[in-house]
């Protein structure tokens, strides 16, 4: 399945959650579906439709594909941790997000954007993955020449989240460090990850 395009706001409203990674947009001005009946009281969401909507809200906040999402549940659940956790605490160690939680983009498909360009440097090694997957003592710092690039100081003047405590952020050298891995309350949105691993349990 191809990466989500399409308007943002719209699947937001879809699934009734703020997806802080996917667009700086609220749903405050219309916390309702979009569409004609969006604003009609909806029946009973089945068991299948809960697990699908969290599943969803994951994918299209971190912009994972259907296909990598399946990788990392699979991982997660090879790994010793509770699978749910573990899940959570790879899409958080995503170097887009963390381009994106370091405050050095607005949200995670424009700190993809970013980092394909080359923008960015891992422990003073360019790095052009948005996949790549950060460990503890890593430092995330940008590449001398794009300094200067308006969207990244303009995200670093009014970022969209506070830097979370897994990261340690020093303005004056304008560098992002991995301090600890992230747990399952560094994700910046409700999430019910236990539906998630339910939803795959008969499909993995």
């Amino acid at each position: 399945m191809a990466r989500y395009t399409g308007p943002r706001l719209r699947k937001m409203r879809a699934l009734g959650v703020d997806l802080p990674g996917l667009s700086r947009k609220s749903l405050e001005r219309r916390p309702y579906p979009p569409g004609q009946h969006g604003q009609r009281r909806r029946g009973r969401v089945s068991d299948y439709g809960r697990q699908l909507v969290e599943k969803q809200k994951l994918r299209y906040n971190y912009g994972v594909g259907e296909r990598q999402f399946r990788r990392l549940v699979k991982e997660a659940k090879a790994s010793k941790m509770a699978t749910g956790e573990k899940l959570l605490e790879l899409l958080e160690r995503r170097l887009d997000n963390v381009v994106f939680r370091a405050g050095f983009a607005p949200t995670i498909p424009a700190a993809r954007q970013l980092t394909k360009h080359g923008h960015f440097m891992v422990n003073g090694r360019r790095v052009d993955i948005p996949s790549y997957r950060v460990r503890v003592g890593d430092t995330l710092t940008i590449r001398p020449r794009s300094q200067e690039l308006a969207c990244i100081k303009e995200s670093l003047a009014a970022p969209a989240l506070t830097v979370p405590d897994w990261l340690e952020f020093d303005s004056g050298q304008v560098a992002a460090r991995v301090a600890a891995l992230p747990d399952s309350g560094a994700v910046p949105f409700d999430v019910e990850v236990q539906l998630v691993v339910e939803y795959y349990a008969k499909r993995i």
